[in-house]
Order: C-alpha cells, then structure tokens, then sequence
C-alpha cells in the first residue's frame, strides 16, 4: 500500500481530534449521546483523502512541467544524479534509471521504518508504522520505538481511537536518544 506517511497520518490525527471533542460535547454547549466510531471507515477516510492530496500534487508537479525521476538516486557531482532501479513500482510516467543532468535537483525521499535489533516487526504485537496507518484493531496498550513524526503522531492517534474504558497504556521510547 503506498503513501503511508505524513498525509494519511494527518487525516487519522483529525479524526481523532473530532473523536476526542465528541466524547466532551459539555465542553461546547452541546450533546450527544453513544458516541462511537468505525477504525474501518476512519482508515478509509484516510485513504481517501491520502489518494485525493497524492493525485493534487500529481497534477501541480505535470501542470508545472516538474519531471519525476522514480529510482535510486547518487548525487555524483554539481547537477548530475544516477538513477538505479528502484525496488517498488514507479508512478505512471515517471522516468527511470539512467543518468540525468539539470540545474536544480529535488530528492524526495519518503519514509520507510527502522527496525531494530531484536525488535523485528511481526505485524501482529511488533508493527511499523505501516500496520499502525491501517490497524485492524485498537491495541489496549502502545510503546512506540522511535521520535520521528509518524511515530509521535501514532502515538497520539491510537488511544484517542481507543474504545472508552478499554483502559491501557501508552510511551513513546527513542534509542537514538534524538540523533539521527
């Protein structure tokens, strides 16, 4: 599944935040009794809105004539990458591997999770933040390795999604002690 970073991460944030209002309507001069939410729908909403943002920024970078280099890219001077092929399927119309040449050159990155020593993800009590962007359940408890903004950001998402009354507990842990 792609684009499981910081947009689709924004979008579960909101709809926690909503969630969050909602179970203290008082706060606000209003009402509302059995309040509850579907993980499954708020994951697709995220989806959507991922796929709907991802498609905008699509049609700005082909509308600004903006060429995508989809690879694995080596600055080797001033102006000059080369491009090996990369081990996930470029968007369509992206150019590939080879050597390229021009005056101002974006490398876009992304983001793709650690895995420590000893804490290798299992997908069912060990996950990234891939399974953690499209939880099937709500864990009663979360320890999230790490301090990037996905992981804090899941770190706030998850127990604002939690069932009231289901309890639990949360941490945030960073071994690299903030250095990246």
């Amino acid at each position: 599944m792609s684009q499981l970073g910081c947009i689709p991460t924004k979008a579960l944030l909101r709809s926690a935040e909503i969630y969050h209002y909602m179970q203290h309507p008082q706060d606000y001069g209003l009402a509302a009794e059995k309040v509850t939410y579907d993980p499954a729908a708020v994951v697709k909403r995220s989806r959507v809105v991922s796929k709907r943002l991802n498609d905008g920024v699509g049609f700005l970078m082909r509308k600004n004539k903006v060429t995508v280099i989809w690879g694995e890219a080596v600055i080797d001077a001033p102006g000059k990458i080369t491009v090996k092929a990369s081990k996930t399927e470029a968007p369509k119309g992206a150019l590939g591997p080879d050597t390229y040449q021009a005056k101002h050159i974006i490398l876009a990155t992304g983001a793709r999770p650690r895995v420590l020593p000893g804490l290798e993800p299992d997908k069912k009590l060990i996950w990234t933040y891939f399974e953690a962007m499209v939880p099937e359940r709500m864990p009663k408890s979360l320890l999230v390795v790490g301090s990037g903004a996905i992981g804090i950001e899941v770190r706030f998402v998850l127990p604002q999604l939690r069932r009231r009354g289901d309890g639990g507990r949360d941490t945030a842990a960073d071994p690299t002690g903030g250095r990246r």
